[in-house]
């Protein structure tokens, strides 16, 4: 009988990527739209390059740091709370074993099957693995979507940070009368990229994930960039 709470998975499925691929996709869209709405903002109060990559670093290295222990406050939360009903529903089984059988026949009989039949799938699934067996159907835990606080907060800090240094590279290379429009465009080409990859990834329509992460980014660097010519006329 193993002691694992999970059930391996026999077969790569999309859903074994939701543990890294959403930490990596918000992280990216992030760095790419946080940092590039922040230069965009500086550019429209008419600071010097100078001034602009110095809010771009600034920027990358406060917003990476922010990712990684936003998610990991956030993953390790949810990783508490089920370890919290693992412990929970290894000592019930320990004091009540026929009653969290019956209460996994009845999990099955929810779903369609004869009480018979589902009496007899929770008897063998309970003797090869009962805890496993509660965690997956009880309680809807599995190893694809278990909490990886570690996992989560590395991969958001290193995908924010690359996708910050692409409105930062386009920011000191533009010349300074183009810095907002190459800025601009070059975070919403990226932004766009992002989000039809990510769709793609996720198995969904790469044109749609594309558009809205666009829509997004477009909003917030054009508010930022209206706050800050607001108050670049006002200096």
């Amino acid at each position: 009988m193993t002691s694992s709470p999970f059930v391996a998975a026999r077969e790569p499925h999309l859903v074994h990527r939701i543990g890294w691929l959403r930490a990596a996709v918000l992280g990216a869209n992030d760095g790419v739209c946080s940092t590039a709405s922040l230069i965009v903002g500086v550019a429209a109060a008419s600071a010097d390059t100078a001034h602009i990559a110095l809010t771009g670093v600034a920027g990358l290295v406060a917003g990476a740091m922010s990712m990684a222990a936003g998610e990991y406050v956030s993953v390790s939360s949810q990783a508490d709370t089920e370890r919290a009903d693992l412990k929970r529903e290894r000592r019930e089984l320990h004091d009540d074993p026929e009653g969290e059988l019956a209460e996994l026949a009845g999990v099955y009989e929810g779903r369609g099957l004869e009480p018979a039949l589902a009496l007899e799938v929770a008897r063998q699934l309970t003797k090869a693995d009962a805890l496993g067996a509660h965690a997956r159907d009880e309680l809807g835990l599995n190893e694809a979507l278990a909490a990886r606080p570690f996992q989560a907060a590395w991969t958001s800090a290193a995908s924010f940070a690359t996708g910050a240094v692409v409105p930062l590279v386009a920011a000191v290379a533009a010349p300074a009368s183009y810095t907002v429009a190459i800025t601009a465009g070059a975070a919403l080409l990226t932004l766009a990229g992002l989000g039809a990859a990510g769709a793609r990834a996720g198995g969904a329509d790469a044109l749609k994930g594309a558009a809205r992460v666009a829509f997004w980014g477009t909003a917030a660097m054009a508010l930022t960039a209206a706050v800050g010519a607001m108050f670049g006329a006002e200096l």
